[in-house]
């Protein structure tokens, strides 16, 4: 595979990508990294913890909590590709990026958010397994399939960025160096190629159509029958049960796709791309903090499991005591 090139007009060759990041002045941009990396730390704690306490409780062994526990393993990587640069270059000022390190970056980040489409679309095709089929709920979500669901996110996540990337690593470069963004984003990379991108550009627009809107609407259509099962229930405590098992998943949903759809399922010019790295610190940074507090928060089964191994906790230094003594 052939590494970007970086030409100018002067065919003088540069060897690194300038990430322009937040324009901001000292003081700011310290306070900017101290606001990120308390996010970027807890976020890491706080999905850490979702996936220990799924692990070790045996009544959270559940397909749901399989998934949960999968998608906050995604929830530590995705954030990682870009926040640790961020802040190198926050705290440093260093903004230059090599090109394979930009072509790195860019195939690791958009490949972490493609799993993220197609593993919110497993969730809810969990939920609606559960929901109107729920007497053959763990025959057919079983371990096997489970298994083979959350690999199968993760290996159509990162084909479907293969060959974007490979398009991206042939492109010349000679409108400058400077990227507009934090990260190597696609439609910051395209502004500074000389070379015809048309082909390109409704490749990824097609391809990013085809995962975003592709998966929101399987999601779209897993709730509707949801609903409508729901609807037949006979008791509005039944009804009530099954929105607040669906309610996480769906805060999750809005939050991802709100800001997911406008960034990639529009054309990649015009007046509001400079917004996108504005609107990408949602999804890359806040909501991976968000996404286990929500699950944490509205799930019963998870408050109901943490308490108990806190109580156990609590209990070991006294069963201690008592066996010393």
């Amino acid at each position: 595979m052939r590494i970007c090139r970086i030409r100018c007009y002067n065919q003088t060759a540069t060897s690194d990508f300038l990430l322009v990041g937040f324009s901001v002045i000292n003081e700011a941009g310290l306070y900017i990294f101290v606001l990120i990396c308390i996010i970027y730390i807890l976020s890491l704690l706080a999905n850490t913890f979702i996936i220990i306490i799924v692990k070790v409780n045996q009544r959270l062994h559940k397909p749901m909590y399989f998934f949960i526990g999968g998608f906050s393993f995604l929830e530590i990587w995705y954030p990682t590709v870009t926040v640790p640069r961020l802040l190198w270059a926050l705290l440093s000022k260093k903004k230059s990026i090599s090109p394979a390190g930009c072509l790195t970056q860019f195939f690791f980040h958009f490949s972490f958010g493609a799993t993220e489409n197609f593993l919110l679309t497993v969730m809810a095709f969990d939920r609606f397994v559960a929901i109107c089929n729920p007497l053959r709920y763990l025959l057919i979500m079983n371990q096997s399939v489970c298994t083979t669901l959350l690999l199968g996110s993760w290996i159509c996540g990162f084909i479907v960025v293969i060959i974007p990337c490979l398009q991206i690593s042939n492109l010349t470069f000679c409108h400058g160096n400077e990227i507009d963004h934090y990260y190597c984003d696609f439609a910051a990379l395209v502004k500074l190629s000389c070379t015809t991108t048309s082909r390109i550009q409704r490749m990824v627009f097609a391809s990013s159509c085809f995962v975003i809107l592709g998966c929101f609407m399987a999601i779209i259509l897993s709730y509707t029958c949801i609903i409508r099962a729901t609807m037949k229930f006979s008791t509005s405590f039944g009804r009530q049960r099954t929105f607040s098992t669906c309610a996480s998943h769906l805060i999750v949903v809005i939050l991802f796709y709100a800001t997911t759809i406008f960034m990639f399922v529009r054309p990649t010019t015009g007046e509001l791309l400079h917004m996108n790295k504005f609107i990408s610190v949602i999804p890359s940074i806040v909501t991976p903090l968000l996404n286990p507090i929500i699950y944490t928060l509205r799930n019963k089964e998870v408050k109901e499991a943490i308490k108990k191994n806190v109580q156990d906790l609590k209990k070991g230094p006294i069963r201690n005591i008592a066996f010393l003594s």
